[in-house]
């Protein structure tokens, strides 16, 4: 069972309202709190309610791929495309979701992405040919990205500081739902739908997404921190209360106090955008912003080229018929499901940065012994070797790069710094998709693996070299001071900023 999110006891006190002057000031009592409940509880579920519908309709295409091909006469290009236009869409939509959710908010993307997600799903679903179950998957894809980025910089603004290593059960949640749709393909197999299973695969995601846009439309709630670094304090505190029933008072900002980027003429600053996307990799925000985006790129790699041929050491363990292979991979799905949930133990334990570390060189170690083993190793040790990948990428950088991205930057950069961590990871998936099956064909499976091996090598020695983890921060970066460079975008504790220098 997923472990349960924070939960929010108690309100401001009793000595009378907090003054809340800024950003720092939201984010510093929302780290006061020890557990959440109530609607903050709710809200936690249902941003991570996103991430699970863009796991599920990206396993709603894998599950009916091959009753969709006889059925269509699709060609191995075909295929090629419709499985990578999701990731290659999110390339593009990551960055832009984040940018989107910097200038209007959080939750309107979020909404927007469950209604491109209902379109796809249903276009696939109803079509008669190729091009108009790509042009669904476009729309998936759009949904993919945009919801991706904003849905873990609203998490990280919605969780305490103590409880920040939860943002990992993401990761649990992807394979939960993985699991799921898989479960829902093997029960319309059981229905005799025949080759038509894709389209109920398919349909099935829209019927989610529908369910979850009303949901998130009715109980989503903007985040705090993210209406304060606008300026907003009145409705900042106003969404304190109904968040978390915290009381609050809007404060006279004093000495120190950080001024809102695009709150106005009083703040002398101006919206964050595209273009300031540099401020990503200056500063302070540098090695933050190298560590995720590696990290996040590796476990990409890794996990999509060897994730693309579970189904066939599936099929090689389990058997040969559609129903054996499907429980397979639920199999090796629910190994995921233990990792993603172990993630947040040693995010906790080890800090992510160090989590991630050991997991790249579990998967390190199980690559090289898949590629020395691979058609020689007897039944027990092909079906361990696949169980101890996906363990430790699970439980280690598959979950890390993101959230080390949305724990990483102030409110004011944290949906573009996600955006920017999702569309490098997303570059990784689509290269994982493409590359590696044409390397396999040069060079064969073992050798592929050996091969790949190098990637989480590189993850390891990055994590070791760069010493930045937010979890062992001593406080939020919201909570520090920052100053802003002449061009008036924010940087990041630390950071000098010398006469004359330009716009990133």
């Amino acid at each position: 069972m997923m472990a349960q999110p924070p939960s929010v006891t108690g309100s401001a006190g009793s000595r009378g309202a907090p003054g809340v002057r800024g950003v720092a000031d939201i984010v510093a009592l929302i780290d006061g709190l020890k557990v959440v409940s109530g609607r903050a509880r709710l809200s936690w579920y249902l941003a991570f309610g996103g991430l699970f519908l863009d796991a599920y309709a990206n396993a709603a295409l894998s599950a009916g791929l091959g009753p969709m091909t006889d059925q269509m006469h699709l060609s191995s290009t075909q295929i090629s495309v419709l499985t990578a236009t999701a990731p290659f869409l999110a390339i593009l939509f990551n960055p832009v979701g984040g940018w989107v959710a910097t200038r209007i908010g959080r939750v309107p993307p979020l909404l927007a992405a469950k209604v491109f997600a209902v379109a796809g799903a249903l276009l696939a679903a109803f079509s008669g040919d190729f091009t108009t179950v790509w042009l669904g998957r476009v729309l998936v894809g759009v949904a993919y990205g945009v919801d991706f980025a904003v849905a873990m910089a609203l998490l990280a603004e919605y969780t305490p500081k103590a409880s920040s290593g939860r943002l990992n059960l993401w990761q649990a949640v992807w394979y939960v739902a993985t699991t799921s749709n898989l479960a829902l393909a093997l029960g319309f197999y059981h229905l005799d739908v025949g080759q038509d299973i894709w389209r109920w695969s398919l349909g099935s995601a829209g019927v989610i997404a529908a369910v979850l846009l009303l949901l998130q439309w009715a109980f989503l709630v903007e985040s705090p921190a993210w209406l304060a670094s606008k300026g907003r304090l009145e409705e900042a505190v106003r969404n304190l209360r109904r968040i978390y029933g915290l009381t609050a008072t809007v404060a006279a900002p004093g000495p120190g106090t950080t001024a809102a980027p695009g709150a106005g003429a009083d703040s002398g600053q101006r919206t964050v955008g595209f273009r300031d996307a540099g401020v990503l990799f200056r500063g302070a925000y540098l090695q933050r912003t190298v560590l995720s985006s590696v990290i996040s790129l590796a476990q990409a790699l890794q996990y999509f080229a060897v994730g693309w041929y579970l189904p066939v050491i599936s099929l090689t363990i389990f058997g040969e018929s559609f129903e054996k292979a499907t429980v397979g991979s639920m199999v090796f799905n629910a190994v995921g499901i233990a990792g993603g949930l172990a993630s947040a133990f040693f995010g906790r334990r080890l800090g992510l940065r160090m989590s991630s570390a050991w997991g790249f060189g579990g998967v390190c170690a199980a690559l090289l012994l898949m590629g020395l083993t691979f058609g020689k190793a007897p039944l027990v040790v092909a079906f361990c070797l696949p169980v101890c990948f996906i363990l430790c990428h699970s439980a280690g950088p598959g979950a890390n790069g993101k959230s080390i991205a949305a724990l990483s930057y102030t409110s004011d950069v944290r949906a573009l710094g996600t955006g920017v961590t999702g569309m490098i990871g997303s570059f990784g998936s689509v290269v994982g998709l493409y590359l590696f099956p044409q390397i396999k064909e040069a060079m064969g499976l073992g050798d592929t693996f050996l091969m790949l091996s190098v990637v989480p090598l590189l993850g390891m020695l990055t994590c070791l070299l760069v010493k930045w983890d937010p979890t062992r921060a001593a406080a939020s970066p919201d909570e520090l001071p920052t100053t802003a460079d002449p061009a008036g975008v924010p940087l990041p504790p630390g950071t000098p900023v010398r006469a004359g220098e330009g716009q990133p």
